[in-house]
């Protein structure tokens, strides 16, 4: 029987067995430009392979329980899911301790995915204008403070808070430059979720935040391979008065939020447009549910939840829910 959260904080964990573990990378497409690089050591012209995303896996022995793709949010890469920023126990290795295959990935563009710089140095070397450029963004520590809900405005907490603020500066190291807004059409990690999802033939898709819509595009583009849907704290779900909810009839879907929801006015208004989607959804067949954490009973979470002080507590309590919503096929 799997140590309870409580009892796998209080002791140290037993050694962790895998069958397999490695990584790969799906999806990609091959561009030939003639502006790879302005530094004469490296030649400007030739082919290179962008759009792909990264996943590294881990696989227990003898898997009881669906595989699981973590796919992390804005201005972050899968580090996410690891080891938390004060040193415990990450989801990735907890859920497959507890008996699912776990598939970490990094966003196209993000991370060890790569992307296409061809019109960064088009734009150095003079042969492209300016506005060409991509946009390219960072979110600084004082504006990221309220966006992941440690407190209202920096330096302010929320008082409950469950986020480890004491390791703050490690959590700052995990941010990365944010290229989403520059990325082609279709997006290339949906597109790749989709091939990944059919390769895992049942996966569970769980999001977070930024790229909380993706499992959603995903089951619109192709269902095949997706046995359900987790979006935590996503800063969209599908809009009822204008996308199609027939992807996801029958299809089970949490929505998940942590604490202080109602205090924010960045995610109130997508608290309310998940509301109206589980809503619309399930009068159209569909298998969807939205919880608040402070209902059940778990308080003072983050926006980072799975890196919260309490995030075994959550990830003990979405075990339960798996196993309940999407149980083993024998």
């Amino acid at each position: 029987m799997a140590a309870s959260p409580a009892a796998a904080a209080d002791a140290p964990p037993a050694p962790l067995t895998l069958s397999s573990q490695g990584s790969f990378f799906v999806g990609g497409r091959d561009v030939s430009s003639e502006t790879l690089s302005t530094l004469p050591a490296y030649p400007a012209s030739g082919t290179v392979t962008v759009d792909q995303i990264y996943v590294r896996y881990q696989v227990p022995v003898s898997p009881a329980r669906p595989p699981l793709v973590f796919i992390h949010g804005c201005c972050l890469t899968g580090k996410t899911w690891e080891t938390t920023p004060d040193g415990r126990m990450g989801w990735d290795e907890y859920f497959v301790r507890q008996g699912f295959p776990i598939y970490v990935i990094d966003q196209s563009w993000r991370g060890r995915s790569a992307g296409n710089i061809s019109t960064i140095n088009a734009a150095k070397a003079g042969k492209a204008e300016l506005g060409s450029l991509p946009p390219v963004f960072s979110v600084g520590r004082e504006a990221a403070w309220a966006i992941f809900r440690f407190g209202p405005e920096f330096p302010k907490t929320f008082p409950g808070m469950q986020f480890p603020l004491e390791a703050q500066g490690e959590f700052w190291k995990q941010m990365v430059p944010d290229w989403s807004a520059a990325l082609p059409t279709p997006n290339p990690t949906v597109t790749g979720l989709s091939e990944l999802a059919k390769r895992l033939k049942s996966a569970v898709l769980v999001s977070h935040s930024q790229s909380g819509i993706y499992p959603f595009q995903t089951a619109a583009l192709d269902r095949n391979g997706i046995r359900a849907i987790v979006a935590i704290e996503p800063a969209a779900c599908p809009d009822p008065a204008k996308d199609d909810l027939a992807p996801y009839k029958d299809l089970p879907i949490l929505v998940l939020f942590g604490d202080y929801v109602d205090q924010s006015a960045r995610w109130a208004p997508r608290l309310k447009l998940c509301r109206a989607f589980v809503a619309a959804a399930n009068a159209a067949g569909g298998r969807a549910e939205l919880i608040l954490l402070p209902e059940i009973g778990i308080h003072g979470n983050s926006h980072m939840l799975m890196q919260d002080k309490n995030s075994l507590d959550i990830a003990d309590w979405l075990a339960g829910w798996l196993d309940k919503r999407v149980p083993v096929k024998d």
